[in-house]
């Protein structure tokens, strides 16, 4: 991805998990290669839940830094030129000041950040990194204001410290963040300020005539100029600054500037300065290549990190140093590698010296795909953010500070990914290993600044969900740790929701949660509009008139911390009942074309007779699911449509929207543009994998060389679709339907039957509201599913390792299990499996792994784990659907890593399988 201001492409991501992914055919993982994949030591790490996410300013528009005073008081700005505080102490947030800033969404500028001076307390001083236009010259302007004591900013006090101009043409990759080293210099970034298109994603090094704004040559990788940069200076008190020592080219050099402290840059968005030791870490948001190419390697972002004045690379070298090479755009003229040790730039457009520094190293870099050097960064989407460095101070008063465990941590961030990562230094400040902040409840909203407040705890500006709109998620928050007690958790539980009054209905609420452990929890309910209540765990109540009531409990521990549930009663109607029947196998269908007979059963007890007209029955087909694990059935409810489910579940929604322009074209002008386009479907699909521009304006689409060709054409079928979607297909309530749209398909998809009926409902009174029709709907689902499952696709694991298509790492008494197994018309198991050196047992259990035996097969190795062979054994119908366990016995030693398993048959001795694949185990 990426946001346009922050990376200048747009993108379509992906819906695929953090999968285990053998590097061979061997049954066990293998480990990481770089020792900064792997975690930390995990023994005192701090309960999730002691992490609480407040929200303090919501619906914001495009906000971008933020810096937190010393008495709380949190500072921040939007794009468009918006100045805010949030004040702690009265909890609101009210705009001090409107700059005047070049925000025009084509040119992407604007107020693009801002720091508080480190003697804040005496001088209340602020720094306002924006864009200003002076006569017929865009310029670039870090400046500084004073704060006075009434919340109010002295506009008259400005003093521009800084200024350079910037090509207006293009003006993306802006950089503009601040940040300050112990010894009170400003640290200042900037981006290269080059158009990427036409480069096909590499190096953007054009150097034909007219061309300037289409090489970074004359920006990031041109000592003489400060775009592509990070700089350092110090502010002195008159406005005026002075170089410190120790910048990447000292004072009075000829072709350089001095306040370069860090050269080679393409877009350093965020930065952070470690407050003891003065180390820059930055992320770099890096080009879009999705493959290596002629021109030379694939985009990369980079987490990187400075503890001297260096050059960093950009245009000549990317992710760990990798050199592109030289390339006449004229003639297309592939030349030798750019030198690592000895970069030379000799661009007609450089001002500066020819001879630059040689280009250092990131501590971290990921491609789109998944990264071998750190794979759990996972896959999709770049935009590298750098945080903030933690310090522990055990003398700080504060119930909310980040816990010792967080010292010293550097905390990076992707707005893309929606994750933010500790990262551990060793004694020399080397990046050791990495390790996830809050993965499960974070809920990230496209981070896109984060700092520690003076109080220790965690404030982040979210972007919110869409790129260039006003989001209704786009909010400053902060996130406490809690050390002490933590507040129960209220889980408020009903049986009976929905009945004819007079209805009683059975109450739980001893489920709910404490997690410190010998806390005594006080229960107090409230029905009825809260005119009855009760302090039992689980009470009983009548609710004797028809209508629409919400049940609530609060839970309080015995230190006074409380939260709250509540669960809605409707009274006044019954749900109806309906059921899918037939005479064939429920789970599976068969390879072939065949018919499949069904019935719909539908009952109401208010209802009489059943308006068959709202009786809907529909079968889909979705021709891939994600086989790890078996897609469950409310995911398969919510969605019929393969395409729909990838973009749904991807980081398309930063850049697209259905109907609504965002930064990339609304999902119905693409349909559109292309209806009549018979060859659209290939090369859209194309052009997601590979990326490209140029049709919808100035905005390139990101690569995703992740996505199989399958997946990116179902993408585009969706999208295609949308605005145009064909009259749905009904079904009679009973009848035969053929089951073809999987034949000459790769087997991995699913038929969906569903069968819903909408009741006539009646009308209700809830509490305190007008009448509203109390209308209940019920739905049944049958999925049918192809009768080869593959390893990865069993519902549980027990000492089992899910490797990619296969399971391995199958040790004595491991077990995997496939749910809801209808065995109708089935007699006989084929595995795929291999076994290097033990013959060993599966047996087959129904419902348990020690309930009935259903099959047995004694199997014999293969040699080698890449020698895979194919046996059958019979198996027993026990009627109706059961779950399955397949456990592995060999009781003597040795009797671990005995099996792996490709994929599994379901079928008839007497009918031939179509399933069968040479067995190459690759």
């Amino acid at each position: 991805m990426f946001i346009p201001f922050i990376k200048y492409s747009l993108s379509l991501g992906l819906w695929l998990g953090l999968t285990t992914t053998p590097t061979d055919w061997i049954p066990q993982r293998q480990p990481a290669t770089n020792p900064a994949s792997a975690f930390a030591d995990t023994l005192n790490r701090p309960e999730e839940n002691r992490f609480t996410k407040t929200i303090l300013s919501n619906d914001l528009n495009e906000p971008m830094e933020l810096a937190v005073a010393p008495d709380g008081r949190v500072f921040f700005v939007e794009r468009a030129g918006k100045f805010y505080l949030y004040d702690p102490v009265s909890k609101k947030t009210r705009l001090l000041y409107d700059f005047p800033a070049k925000a025009i969404d084509k040119y992407l500028n604007g107020l693009l950040g801002m720091t508080i001076d480190p003697n804040f307390n005496q001088n209340h001083y602020l720094y306002f990194f924006y864009t200003v236009q002076d006569k017929e010259q865009t310029k670039q302007r870090i400046a500084r204001f004073i704060m006075n004591d009434d919340n109010t900013l002295d506009v008259a006090s400005e003093k521009a410290i800084i200024e350079f101009p910037i090509d207006l043409e293009v003006s993306a990759h802006t950089g503009g963040s601040m940040a300050w080293d112990a010894h009170g210099n400003l640290f200042i970034s900037t981006g290269d300020n080059t158009v990427p298109f036409e480069s096909s994603g590499h190096a953007p090094i054009d150097e034909r005539s007219g061309r300037l704004t289409f090489d970074a040559q004359r920006s990031a990788g041109n000592p003489n100029d400060l775009r592509g940069k990070i700089l350092r200076i110090h502010v002195e008190p008159d406005g005026s600054y002075t170089i410190p020592e120790g910048n990447l080219f000292p004072k009075g050099t000829a072709g350089t500037r001095p306040e370069i402290y860090v050269m080679g840059c393409r877009n350093p968005y965020r930065i952070s300065v470690d407050p003891t030791t003065s180390i820059l870490y930055w992320g770099e948001i890096g080009p879009d290549a999705g493959t290596d190419g002629k021109q030379g390697p694939r985009g990369y972002d980079e987490f990187n990190q400075a503890k001297k004045a260096g050059n960093y690379g950009w245009p000549y070298f990317v992710g760990d140093s990798k050199p592109y090479h030289q390339y006449d755009f004229a003639t297309k003229a592939v030349g030798p590698l750019f030198d690592v040790d000895a970069p030379v730039n000799n661009s007609p457009n450089n001002t500066g010296i020819k001879n630059l520094p040689p280009a250092q190293k990131p501590m971290i870099w990921y491609p789109y795909n998944k990264s071998e050097e750190f794979p759990e960064l996972g896959v999709g989407g770049r935009c590298a953010m750098g945080g903030p460095v933690y310090h522990y101070d055990a003398n700080l008063q504060s119930t909310t500070k980040l816990p010792a465990y967080y010292d010293k941590a550097v905390f990076v961030y992707d707005w893309m990914r929606n994750w933010v990562y500790a990262l551990r230094l060793d004694e020399q400040q080397n990046c050791q290993s990495m390790e996830p902040f809050m993965p499960k409840t974070g809920d990230f909203r496209r981070p896109v600044d984060m700092e520690i407040g003076p109080d220790g705890s965690v404030y982040m500006l979210e972007y919110g969900s869409v790129y260039g709109i006003d989001n209704e998620d786009a909010r400053l928050v902060r996130i406490d740790f809690n050390g002490g007690n933590r507040a129960p958790v209220a889980n408020a539980i009903a049986t009976d929701t929905i009945g004819l009054a007079p209805l009683t209905v059975a109450f739980t609420g001893d489920k709910s949660q404490d997690f410190d452990k010998g806390d005594k929890l006080t229960y107090a309910w409230r029905f009825d509009g809260n005119t009855a209540t009760s302090t039992e765990a689980n009470p009983t109540h009548t609710f004797r008139k028809n209508g629409i009531y919400k049940a609530t409990l609060t839970v309080t521990d015995q230190h006074g911390k409380s939260s709250t549930d509540a669960v809605t009663i409707k009274v006044g109607n019954t749900a109806p009942q309906v059921s899918i029947q037939t005479g064939q196998n429920r789970t599976f269908f068969s390879p072939k074309s065949t018919p499949f007979a069904y019935t719909v059963q539908v009952s109401d007890k208010e209802d009489k007779p059943i308006d068959k007209k709202n009786v809907k029955v529909v079968l889909n087909y979705i021709p891939k699911v994600n086989p790890e694990p078996q897609m469950g059935h409310q995911q398969l409810t919510s969605t019929f449509s393969l395409g729909k489910n990838l973009i749904a579940g991807s980081d398309c929604k930063a850049c697209h929207q259905l109907a609504a322009k965002s930064v990339g074209p609304a999902f119905t002008e693409v349909a559109n543009r292309y209806r009549d386009d018979k060859t659209a479907t290939a090369k859209l699909a194309n052009k997601i994998i590979i990326g490209g521009g140029g049709v919808w304006g100035e905005h390139a689409m990101s690569a995703h060389p992740q996505l199989s060709r399958e997946e990116a054409t179902e993408m585009v079928k969706y999208i295609l679709s949308v605005g145009n979607e064909p009259v749905e297909n009904r079904l009679p309530q009973q009848g035969n339907v053929t089951l073809n749209q999987h034949v000459g398909k790769e087997q991995l998809g699913r038929y969906v039957l569903t069968a819903s009926y909408t009741d006539k409902g009646s009308l209700v009174p809830p509490t305190g509201k007008p009448k509203t029709q109390l209308a209940l709907t019920k739905t049944d689902l049958l999925v049918l599913r192809p009768t080869k499952v593959l390893g990865s696709e069993a519902d549980v694991l027990h000492n089992v390792t899910r490797q990619e298509k296969r399971l391995g790492s199958i040790h004595n008494q491991s077990y995997f299990v496939l749910k809801n197994i209808d065995l109708k018309g089935i007699d006989q198991l084929t595995y795929l499996y291999s076994s290097k050196d033990k013959n060993a047992t599966i047996e087959v259990h129904t419902d348990s792994p020690t309930g009935p035996v259903i099959s047995t097969l004694a199997y014999t190795a293969t040699g080698e784990w890449k020698n895979y062979k194919e046996i059958s054994t019979p198996i027993q119908n026990p009627g109706g659907q059961h779950d399955l366990y397949f456990v592995f016995v060999k009781p003597e030693t040795p009797n671990r890593d005995l099996f792996s398993l490709e994929y599994i048959v379901f079928g008839n001795q007497n009918v031939t399988s179509s399933a069968k694949t040479p067995a190459t185990g690759k």
